[in-house]
């Protein structure tokens, strides 16, 4: 009887959904949508389920479920940190609070790297500062005649990209752990692709939305967002091939910064190219012939 009577007071779907948006609005742009993603977490389900059986009840466990999550991200916890896992460029990659989220701008790496790497063969590349491994692991599946080494100073990011490499069945990718290019062999790679912290300790953005929970020493560096580019530019010269490519992930407003720190070490060719946003987001150099 107990049974019955608890069950007659379990929302169904849509009620789910409508209480939960509610209560969301107040704190996300984009409250139903996030209801959604949430509740698919909860049922393990599709989107298209909760649309056809809008009137079907949820078990107990499953409403307790939804309410405890929706709590987490009425406190601002990040979706992808909520349900464990993130797309990016098509393919789920699981991710943690160890790890920055991927997002849809640095998909722009993917775009220029294949670009880049269209007419070489069993090219060797580094994603250095790889976190989930969502840049190394997405080039290593795109292009399986390349051999991909990936490193972080994390091991606990390096444990999370090795789960999303074997998820992937990704077996052209060596992971490293080295403080930049401290623990990487003197190869010469035919292209360095790094999305390294570049954000100021006082910027005001810090404070606001998903990297509230996001690892600090993945997205702070000093110099005014620029320390750690600057490392990079100027250790990489070592290891990349004659005319071969850096790309390096910025700041928005840092192109002219970047592009001066890239001249500075004698990259040529150096060009900023825009996310989806129209935002100037990586800067490409190459290396001079010797």
């Amino acid at each position: 009887m107990n049974d019955a009577l608890a069950a007659q007071h379990m929302p169904d779907i849509q009620t789910a959904l409508n209480n939960a948006t509610q209560l969301l609005s107040k704190t996300s742009d984009s409250a139903a949508l996030d209801a959604e993603v949430l509740l698919c977490h909860v049922l393990d389900k599709p989107r298209s389920h909760l649309r056809a059986w809008p009137e079907k009840t949820l078990q107990n466990q499953q409403s307790q479920q939804f309410e405890t999550l929706i709590n987490l991200r009425q406190q601002g916890e990040p979706i992808a940190y909520i349900t464990g896992h993130k797309e990016f460029w098509s393919r789920e990659f699981e991710v943690s609070p160890a790890v920055l989220i991927p997002r849809p701008d640095t998909e722009l790496l993917i775009e220029l790297s294949l670009n880049l790497l269209t007419n070489k063969f069993d090219a060797q590349i580094i994603d250095l500062g790889t976190g989930s491994g969502a840049i190394a692991i997405t080039l290593a599946a795109e292009r399986t005649d390349i051999k991909v080494i990936a490193s972080d100073l994390s091991t606990k990011a390096l444990e999370i990209a090795k789960n999303n490499a074997n998820k992937h069945t990704v077996n052209n990718i060596q992971f490293i752990q080295s403080n930049w290019f401290n623990n990487i062999p003197l190869i010469q790679f035919d292209l360095i692709i790094s999305n390294p912290p570049y954000i100021d300790s006082s910027d005001p953005h810090l404070s606001e939305g998903d990297v509230r929970f996001e690892p600090d020493s993945a997205l702070i560096a000093d110099d005014h967002g620029l320390q750690d580019i600057n490392s990079l530019c100027n250790q990489a010269r070592q290891y990349l091939k004659a005319d071969a490519t850096l790309l390096i992930e910025h700041g928005f407003d840092q192109k002219e910064a970047v592009q001066a720190i890239f001249k500075s070490f004698d990259y040529t060719q150096v060009t900023t190219y825009s996310d989806l946003s129209g935002n100037p987001r990586v800067t490409s150099g190459q290396r001079n012939k010797q």
